[in-house]
């Protein structure tokens, strides 16, 4: 799995004309599911988004998690963050899982990013969605669960 994870200020994202996913302060998640990708996968991605300390503390370190900031978090699937430019200008995505298994590994993605006490919006698996957002820092942290070592 990878994932872009971006600390905003705002973010929202919409479906033909409609917002589906909204926060405040918090994280949007850029996420993609490789064809490879195991329960294992899930378990690092979701422990490390969940407690990326990039929110300023009282002294103004980043120190604290989505969490502890008050934050919430906006997934967005994104199967293009899989795309193989190595040969050619047009992107490959035979690295990405299928959409009729993707779809469920985002799903629970997001559940188990429920489950740690995470107030998890999203958008729409397989939509062509617009997402705004006002990136804070700009702080923004690129994870890849097959890059563990």
């Amino acid at each position: 799995m990878r994932a872009v994870v971006q600390r905003v200020r705002f973010a929202r994202v919409e479906v033909a004309g409609e917002v589906v996913g909204a926060i405040g302060t918090g994280l949007l998640v850029l996420l993609s599911v490789a064809k490879d990708d195991v329960a294992n996968d899930r378990a690092y991605l979701v422990d490390k988004i969940g407690g990326l300390r990039i929110f300023a503390d009282e002294q103004g370190k980043m120190n604290l998690d989505v969490r502890q900031a008050g934050g919430a978090l906006l997934l967005v699937s994104q199967f293009t963050l899989h795309g193989d430019v190595r040969r050619g200008r047009r992107p490959g995505f035979t690295d990405a899982m299928a959409p009729d298994g993707a779809a469920p590994e985002v799903e629970r993605v997001a559940a188990d990013l429920r489950a740690l006490g995470i107030q998890v919006a999203q958008g729409v698996f397989g939509a062509d969605m617009q997402v705004s957002l006002c990136n804070d820092g700009p702080v923004t942290i690129l994870l890849d669960s097959k890059k563990l070592f």
